[in-house]
């Protein structure tokens, strides 16, 4: 296989997250990502990289308006949870997650995910086959039970985790909702926070939910997308290369982008791009076209810029504070994967999962890998 049907058999594959759990969604988004900014009545569909950065750090916005992240925290929750808030409130919640999501904090919790990783991949050097999205769930579940210092069975942190983020996405999402879709996701929302912290309130108790949220959605949709990626487009070289393998977690994050779309409300009269933006239009930030992940691979050879890679985690103010985690989780999943050069057995795609991924990806050692072994 050349490496440019690789990289198009990767692509392909990765395609379908999109195109099996939101066809429409992604149709549109194809069809305009020409241009970009395009505005659809009171919507904005931003993809173009300087046009989002210029979103993200230089228009007001309104971050507890309905239809945005803040906005279903608010309504799900007692609020005050970071994503919802502005000004103060906002830096006081950043500097309270700052820690044990900085350096040292990502250090003293990778010795939980790499145990996971120990376990559940020992199977390969056996010459079994591997299920990498429960992996991936347990490793979320246990790295968010160390993180906020609660007991409890770590597939079932995740699980909660899950059922809440995709019960918050059925009731936000444009068009018809399902029957009950907003007592499920307040009711989903609610048994998260209880397992988090039983005798827990306010906003500490929405806070912890909310990183919770974050913290094990996008770890379940990107760990197995981006090995699959690897196995697709034969990267295992560059994710065995401990000097290379931290540009390729950059080009692999930018590529699969866990959140492609960063829904937003402008609080005040913009301008992006030269279309004329007014308060409360609504923002469709498409990160994943920001990125370019829809036409530049990934390469730790030549990775893209850093200012276009880091706009999947966002800019400015409205940068992820969980970045740094996504990075560390990533690059040890694909250094223990590597000496196994796994290729994909099976994949089946998660059609209720708030963010596009996979519901079952199995790899298998390949017979070099195991000789190398």
């Amino acid at each position: 296989m050349t490496a440019t049907t690789g990289v198009r058999a990767a692509r392909g594959r990765d395609r379908r997250v999109y195109t099996r759990s939101h066809p429409a969604l992604f149709a549109l988004l194809a069809l305009t990502r020409r241009r970009p900014v395009t505005r659809l009545g009171r919507a904005v569909l931003v993809h173009g990289t300087d046009a989002c950065r210029h979103a993200l750090t230089r228009v007001p916005l309104d971050r507890a308006a309905a239809g945005t992240t803040g906005g279903a925290v608010r309504a799900l929750s007692s609020g005050g949870a970071l994503f919802d808030e502005a000004g103060a409130g906002h830096r006081a919640a950043r500097r309270a997650v700052a820690d044990p999501l900085g350096a040292a904090g990502v250090e003293l919790l990778r010795p939980v995910w790499r145990e996971v990783l120990d376990r559940r991949l020992a199977p390969l050097g056996a010459g079994r086959s591997v299920d990498l999205v429960p992996l991936a769930r347990e490793l979320a579940g246990a790295t968010v039970s160390a993180l906020l210092d609660v007991p409890g069975d770590p597939e079932r942190i995740a699980g909660a985790a899950g059922r809440a983020a995709a019960a918050a996405v059925r009731d936000h999402l444009p068009g018809p909702r399902p029957p009950g879709a907003a007592r499920a996701a307040v009711a989903a929302t609610a048994r998260l926070e209880a397992l988090l912290r039983p005798a827990g309130s306010g906003a500490d108790a929405a806070l912890r939910a909310m990183l919770a949220v974050a913290a094990v959605n996008t770890t379940v949709a990107a760990l197995p997308r981006a090995a699959a990626w690897c196995a697709d487009a034969a990267l295992w070289d560059q994710a065995a290369d401990d000097r290379l393998r931290p540009a390729l977690v950059g080009e692999l994050l930018r590529v699969i982008a866990p959140s492609p779309l960063l829904p937003r409300v402008a609080a005040a009269d913009a301008d992006l791009g030269g279309c004329p933006v007014r308060a409360g239009d609504r923002l469709i930030l498409v990160a994943r076209h920001a990125a370019r992940a829809h036409d530049l691979a990934p390469d730790a050879h030549h990775p893209a810029p850093p200012a276009v890679a880091q706009l999947v985690f966002g800019a400015g103010p409205h940068a992820c504070p969980g970045a740094r985690l996504a990075r560390a989780q990533l690059d040890d999943t694909l250094a223990a994967l590597a000496p196994y050069r796994p290729a994909v057995r099976r994949a089946r795609v998660d059609r209720r999962a708030a963010l596009p991924g996979w519901r079952t990806l199995t790899v298998r050692a390949t017979s070099t890998a195991q000789e190398d072994r």
